[in-house]
């Protein structure tokens, strides 16, 4: 695997945090460094020393970004360079075969590494058929990324690789947008995957996130199973993969909202694409909006499906983002039939469970409903929690019966 040449740096940490990174947790903030010798600007391989002065970690630093440094390894002997890459990219690719999380015919999309519960924290790889795209979330990555793709398409033998960074973080971590251009393939079109059976057409290229939702592929099945001659709302609906499955399980009729026209336009192909004969309607929408507009009408459904996008991105926002679930599910609350089923989620990875759990009982309560949860979920197995980093749980999943 090539990388450029790693320049040294050694910090110490302010006495607290220090604690968190003897426990595991791979983040270490700007305001928790107190002193950084040799550091100034680009990529380091960091020695990091407790308050005391004791060594206790190493990683890679980003002097540019809050977010510092990320830490590989607490073994002293272990060094961070090409060999140590290509062994943890081998083990999350091996870890995903084992899994048999694809099979060829009915999936071949899945997440191959995982960022921080991958060891590599800042890199996401996702498969799609014969695509890997490549999600480059923290700058200490760019060194590296010309030895990563390389290994990766010998590992996997796929020779069609993608890299891309969210505009937010390559503006907070210095990410050349012209390097990420420049060690991809041209991709052109839309990528045909498979899942449970079903095809999708992926837009590698433009799509949300790395082009589509591989963590709901277990949830939208669980999901279905309660679909079955219910009417079906599905809110922030994306490209159409819960009202597939709930098609296939014998949904009445489907409305799906989502406030991306192409989305909506790549949902009715996927029916079609599908041969679904389910009524399904897609409608351009503000979802808070429109479900308040569904309020004011009277109008009921047996069954919705609320999959929003993530509502907290800082903890200084997680008030105000548990607010927005507790009032969207509300709504629902409202808009269901007794005896209806509500499937809701949280992407956010500052909500935990039980802050998401309560923002359920707030609705359930304020909309005066009795609330039963069927089923809790959660991520598939390719989207792995470290335990050191509860951020890395971060889809949380409840199956209700609202009466």
């Amino acid at each position: 695997m090539k990388h450029a040449t790693a320049k040294t740096a050694t910090i110490r940490l302010r006495q607290g945090p220090d604690a968190l990174i003897r426990q595991g947790h791979p983040w270490i903030f700007k305001g928790a460094i107190s002193q950084a010798d040799g550091a100034s600007s680009g990529v380091y391989v960091v020695d990091v020393l407790a308050s005391t002065g004791e060594w206790i970690a190493r990683g890679l630093m980003n002097p540019q970004s809050e977010l510092s440094v990320r830490v590989f390894t607490r073994n002293p002997d272990e060094k961070i360079d090409a060999a140590l890459i290509a062994r943890r990219l081998d083990e999350a690719i091996c870890m995903r075969e084992r899994l048999l999380v694809t099979d060829g015919e009915n999936t071949n999309s899945c997440r191959l590494v995982f960022s921080e519960s991958d060891l590599l924290s800042g890199l996401i790889v996702d498969r799609y058929a014969d695509v890997l795209s490549v999600q480059v979330r923290a700058g200490i990555w760019q060194p590296y990324l010309e030895g990563v793709v390389a290994h990766l398409k010998k590992r996997t033998g796929l020779t069609r690789v993608r890299l891309a960074a969210n505009p937010d973080h390559a503006q907070r971590e210095g990410i050349d947008q012209d390097l990420l251009t420049r060690l991809s393939d041209t991709i052109t079109g839309v990528v045909r995957v498979r899942e449970h059976g079903f095809s999708y057409d992926v837009d590698v290229g433009e799509g949300h996130k790395t082009g589509f939702y591989l963590d709901q592929r277990e949830n939208r099945r669980r999901v279905a199973a309660y679909a079955g001659g219910r009417s079906v709302l599905s809110a922030y609906c994306y490209t159409g993969a819960f009202e597939l499955h709930a098609a296939r399980a014998g949904a009445k009729e489907i409305l799906g909202l989502d406030c991306s026209e192409p989305a909506l336009a790549q949902a009715t192909s996927h029916h079609a694409l599908n041969g679904s004969t389910v009524p399904a309607r897609y409608e351009r929408a503000d979802v808070p909006q429109m479900l308040r507009k569904f309020r004011d009408a009277a109008r009921t459904f047996e069954m919705i499906i609320l999959d929003p996008p993530r509502f907290v991105v800082s903890r200084a926002q997680k008030e105000k983002g548990l607010r927005a679930y507790k009032d969207i599910n509300l709504m629902a609350m409202k808009l269901l039939a007794p005896g209806g089923v509500l499937a809701t989620f949280s992407c956010s990875g500052l909500v935990s469970g039980s802050d998401f759990r309560t923002a359920i009982e707030w609705a359930a309560r304020d909309a005066n409903r009795t609330v039963t949860i069927i089923e809790s979920l959660g991520q598939p197995p390719d989207h792995p929690i470290l335990t050191a980093f509860p951020e890395s749980e971060y889809l949380k999943g409840l199956v209700c019966w609202v009466r």
